[in-house]
């Protein structure tokens, strides 16, 4: 019971945490690895520290840049 209890908060804080990752325009990055690897396998995977600043420079117009590769 308790661990079943356990596993629903980790479950509730994922969600929470990728919830108020959105909110601020920053997407799963498991998600963008899975995506470079599938559609641009010939380019390189950014670390979570420059995904997380691209994604917030494109989020807030810091570098005039759409917010998505394809």
């Amino acid at each position: 019971m308790l661990k079943e209890i356990a596993n629903l908060g980790q479950n509730l804080g994922s969600y929470l945490g990728q919830t108020a990752r959105l909110m601020v325009g920053v997407p799963n990055y498991d998600t963008y690895v899975a995506h470079q690897r599938s559609q641009h396998p010939d380019q390189p995977v950014m670390g979570y520290e420059a995904f997380f600043r691209e994604r917030q420079e494109a989020r807030y117009g810091g570098k005039g840049r759409v917010g998505r590769c394809c």
